[in-house]
């Protein structure tokens, strides 16, 4: 299922914005803009604003208040970091950003255990055939992941 189509960080940190303000989350943002201040620009040289191909990138770090803990971190290269309660979702494309914060804070969101391997995972399915999963490392499974077994 195709998600909206969020063209920029500005775009999705804005489509953020809304959702926090429907499940009245606080919401803090942090913006990088130019080569020389974006995390994945280690090769441009000091006070290199522009890409070599004449862009401006334009990185968020998002952060979200209340339980669960929730950061997003939206690239320029149209992915995001998302952090909930410790547990890292990398390469979540940013387009699908909005759907997966309104999973998590829909209640669809669940913590599945296994016996072999051994392990927690915490599980974010999207509408569609999307579905995210991550390790939840031994010894965090936090009050708001322990409420989410199954």
């Amino acid at each position: 299922m195709g998600h909206s189509r969020l063209p920029t960080t500005e775009s999705a940190v804005t489509a953020i914005r809304e959702i926090a303000q429907e499940e009245n989350r606080e919401m803090t943002v942090t913006d990088d803009i130019g080569a020389d201040q974006t995390s994945r620009r280690t090769s441009s040289g000091a006070f290199t604003v522009l890409d070599p191909d004449g862009s401006l990138p334009h990185e968020a770090f998002v952060e979200l208040g209340g339980s669960p803990a929730v950061s997003v971190q939206l690239f320029p290269e149209d992915d995001a970091k998302i952090v909930v309660d410790g547990v890292e979702f990398a390469d979540v494309p940013r387009d699908s950003v909005p759907a997966f914060l309104r999973s998590l804070y829909g209640g669809l969101a669940y913590v599945k255990g296994r016996f072999w391997p051994a392990g927690w995972w915490l599980v974010v399915p999207l509408p569609g055939d999307e579905t995210y999963k991550e390790l939840v490392l031994r010894g965090t499974l936090t009050p708001w992941l322990s409420s989410r077994v199954r």
